[in-house]
């Protein structure tokens, strides 16, 4: 059996993929070990490609900073994602709160899973 190392996104996307395949295989076959083993290196690029997701005090708004500051996004993607360039400066100044469709399409076009992004947290009022 060769699992070899996951250290990049699309590394990540295949990997995701084959454990949905293999899902429920038995404990001690062969594909239930090469389940496990997929899901333990899933686990270690998750934590080191997304530490907020350790971080319970982080919420949408500090991932979407993170994945800014540190991943290599920026405010005009941001921008072209949710369509606006005062949607995305209200979301980044959490005075609008991120919707169902914002959240999926932030998850799909940068890669971070939703979990982080639907995380409850305080919008200012006006």
């Amino acid at each position: 059996m060769h699992i070899g190392s996951i250290r990049t996104d699309e590394d990540h996307r295949r990997a995701l993929a084959e454990i949905e395949a293999l899902w429920g295989a038995p404990e001690g076959t062969e594909e239930g070990d090469r389940l496990e083993a997929l899901v333990a290196l899933v686990d270690n690029f998750e934590a080191k490609r997304w530490p907020v997701a350790v971080d319970p005090s982080m919420d949408p708004v500090d991932v979407l900073q993170f994945a800014i500051d540190e991943l290599g996004h920026d405010r005009a993607e941001l921008t072209r994602i949710l369509g606006s360039r005062s949607r995305a400066s209200e979301i980044l100044g959490r005075r609008r709160a991120l919707t169902v469709a914002m959240i999926h399409a932030i998850s799909e076009a940068w890669n971070i899973p939703a979990a982080l992004l639907v995380r409850p947290y305080r919008v200012k009022s006006a």
